[in-house]
């Protein structure tokens, strides 16, 4: 069974992200959805939230599967028996950083390659950072995330602002 694990905070996950998954859940038997519990950062989601609305709108996809980690993800990648980390490149300064990534991981991991999808054009723009930055100042962030991920986004941001 070919498993591959795509890791990322998703917060929140976006139309590039589902773009990603889809494209990799093609390509495997299963796609590990890892989200990561990054104690450095200050997510607008916890991640219980990260995790619901991942499963909501993967549902549709059978082979992909969501689970919550910590630590490095290429010790993920070994716990869930994958073969593959999934990664995606949305322009050149990404490719830079995964590219160390991959190989130190290669390093710690011989066995788990890491595969590169480039982000298709509609998405290259996109990042979760941007979604949240329009959403703060009451852009519509429709465009960017599926429907159910927009008005979570908005209630988490009239919280904030409460």
């Amino acid at each position: 069974m070919k498993i591959a694990v795509y890791p990322g905070s998703f917060d929140p996950v976006t139309n590039g992200h589902l773009d990603i998954m889809k494209r990799s859940a093609a390509l495997v038997d299963q796609l590990i959805v890892g989200v990561l519990q990054n104690n450095t950062k200050n997510p607008l989601f916890s991640l219980e939230e990260r995790v619901k609305i991942l499963m909501e709108v993967t549902k549709d996809i059978s082979n992909i599967k969501v689970e919550a980690f910590s630590g490095l993800s290429i010790d993920f990648a070994k716990k869930c028996n994958a073969k593959f980390l999934v990664r995606g490149l949305r322009a050149i300064t990404d490719f830079d950083y995964e590219l160390q990534m991959a190989q130190t991981n290669r390093i710690l991991s011989p066995g788990i390659d890491t595969i590169f999808l480039t982000t298709s054009l509609e998405y290259a723009y996109l990042s979760s950072s941007t979604v949240k930055e329009v959403a703060f100042y009451g852009g519509d962030i429709k465009k960017f995330v599926p429907d159910s991920v927009a008005a979570a986004v908005s209630e988490k941001m009239n919280q904030k602002r409460v």
